[in-house]
């Protein structure tokens, strides 16, 4: 039993450390020894008023992803999110015609735009996430709070999803920018 768990370790070791020559790289490391260009770029971005309490969550998930790499304050880029949409299907029914099963599904189209003078669009994109929740019998209470969860869920996957991508652009700016 200890041989195989120690296998195992070394074989992970190797694959780690065999992971720099392909060409991978974290999303939020550091780049060639200088600083992460993701962080940087990430902390440098504004988040825009987003319309209605869904929009309330995603801006303060996303305001929490964004200052990771902390707010140094200078603000270059403002991420502009028109609202999240939110659409409620009922997956399953009682006898009596009431839904037990509830699927929500958010989406939130986003566009990064500079702060200069031109406020020229530099990426954009849509994060999308789906839950759901139950709806018990004469539980009103219960399908408000459970709705509620649900929705405060979907707001931090779909920010996890926008900061991920705005990550990725950052890599993927020459200069970090």
């Amino acid at each position: 039993m200890n041989r195989r768990i120690a296998l195992r370790t070394l074989a992970a070791m190797l694959v780690l450390a065999l992971l720099p020559s392909c060409g991978f790289q974290p999303v939020y490391g550091p780049r060639q020894g200088m600083a992460s260009p993701a962080l940087a770029g990430l902390s440098q971005v504004n988040v825009a008023v987003i319309p209605e309490r869904s929009g309330q969550l995603l801006r303060q998930a996303l305001q929490d992803r964004l200052e990771r790499g902390g707010a140094n304050g200078v603000r270059l880029y403002e991420l502009v999110i028109g609202s999240m949409v939110i659409n409620q299907t009922s997956l399953a029914y009682r006898q009596d015609s009431n839904p037990t099963r509830i699927r929500i599904i958010a989406s939130a189209a986003w566009s990064l735009v500079s702060l200069d003078a031109q406020r020229k669009v530099l990426s954009n994109g849509v994060a999308r996430s789906t839950d759901g929740f139950n709806s018990l019998d004469l539980q009103f209470f219960y399908a408000d709070l459970a709705s509620e969860a649900a929705q405060r869920r979907l707001a931090e996957a779909v920010a996890d999803q926008v900061a991920l991508q705005l990550a990725t652009y950052f890599n993927s700016q020459p200069t970090g920018s």
